[in-house]
């Protein structure tokens, strides 16, 4: 039976993302991503909790996110979770982290003045039983996709969500 690995967060940066390069040349970032979840109590007080996401972007896309993010930028990473371990003074640890394939820029914080312009990107290196449908995303050359911008979108166009009268919503 096949699995499942996917994660979708969308949180913001808790320091600048660090750049790095393998041996092997590879440009790797590795940051934190922090996201919260607000509720109220059963005595109707305000609850909040925060998580804290360690994230590993490789490639163009380790370089793109150093240059027009910093702590505090939200994002949205689209990905999947990997278990790594390591030894240290004898002892095996384990670190699990979210290996970022897709992102958005949301805004807040960027470096260069890049919110807006730098949209969605995807890596092109299919990771792991993933598929791409086609028409979802455009090649620009450079090592990863660019989702098609689609004129009117969201503006009431026929058989959009703007169109669909409310006695057909299940809810």
């Amino acid at each position: 039976m096949a699995g499942l690995n996917k994660v979708m967060i969308i949180g913001g940066f808790t320091r600048d993302p660090e750049l790095r390069y393998s041996q092997q040349g590879t440009a790797v970032v590795n940051a934190s991503i922090a996201t919260s979840e607000k509720w109220k109590d059963q005595n109707g007080q305000q609850q909040e909790r925060t998580e804290y996401h360690r994230i590993v972007v490789f490639g163009k896309q380790a370089e793109t996110i150093e240059k027009y993010m910093s702590k505090g930028s939200q994002i949205y990473i689209e990905g999947r979770l990997q278990t790594r371990n390591y030894e240290k003074d004898g002892q095996t640890h384990y670190v699990t982290e979210v290996v970022a394939t897709n992102f958005q820029f949301l805004g807040g914080g960027n470096r260069q003045g890049g919110q807006g312009q730098h949209g969605g990107y995807q890596n092109q290196q299919n990771q792991g039983g993933g598929y791409q449908q086609q028409g979802q995303t455009q090649d620009n050359g450079q090592g990863f996709s660019q989702r098609p911008q689609y004129p009117n979108q969201g503006q009431g166009q026929v058989g959009g969500p703007d169109n669909i009268p409310d006695d057909t919503i299940p809810f």
